[in-house]
């Protein structure tokens, strides 16, 4: 499954090898853009991904929150894809940036928030987007329980030793599930020809950062 995720990925353009300086000013020698899965073949297949990685790990009674804003098409497509593939019938919700002050009001959209709550992200960078929802749900009285993301780069974090997935777990007691991570991706290349000058540069800049 995580081989199919990051061919498709690839086959996508959301998977890219190359040079690409991140925001933390490191030269990466892969990029990975969940905004790119943007038309509606590529998002019910990619909400599929995520369906599989949350039968796969979590058994409770639970419905998914989708931080805005590309949580938002995450959490409907996780939610659409676990009705057609498991007969799942999920509520899911997601908030809007700005309070609503008419109509139905309030900041949340579609399911109230309640019981256990699944947060569907792409991935994460700082936390910061987790530390909102988490902060969400618990204001509404229900219970993050664990957050699934698309890919896990399992590098530092600026200059400490945890990654910013690991520092999510410490902070917020938290499991994160990822459909992919680094090692799988290390994986996915390795022995195939074509992708031999990326496998070195990715082990060069995993040997560099990874935790």
């Amino acid at each position: 499954m995580k081989k199919d995720f990051l061919s498709f990925a690839l086959n996508a353009g959301v998977l890219k090898f190359g040079e690409f300086k991140l925001k933390s000013g490191r030269l990466s020698p892969y990029f990975f853009n969940a905004g790119g899965f943007d038309n509606g073949y590529l998002l019910q297949k990619l909400g599929r991904f995520y369906a599989h990685t949350i039968k796969q790990q979590i058994d409770d009674d639970f419905m998914l929150f989708g931080p805005a804003y590309k949580g938002i098409p995450l959490v409907c497509a996780t939610a659409t894809a676990l009705a057609d593939e498991y007969n799942m019938h999920v509520p899911f919700a997601f908030d809007r940036k700005e309070a609503k002050d008419h109509g139905e009001g309030g900041s949340i959209v579609g399911a109230p928030l309640s019981g256990k709550v699944v947060i569907i992200d792409d991935v994460i960078t700082a936390g910061l987007s987790v530390g909102h929802s988490v902060r969400l749900i618990k204001e509404h009285g229900a219970e993050p329980v664990a957050v699934v993301i698309a890919l896990d780069r399992q590098e530092k974090y600026k200059d400490g030793n945890a990654s910013a997935v690991q520092s999510v777990q410490k902070q917020f007691g938290l499991p994160v599930y990822a459909v992919a991570t680094l090692q799988d991706l290390l994986a996915f290349v390795a022995g195939d020809i074509r992708f031999e000058k990326h496998y070195n540069n990715i082990k060069t800049y995993q040997t560099q950062y990874e935790v």
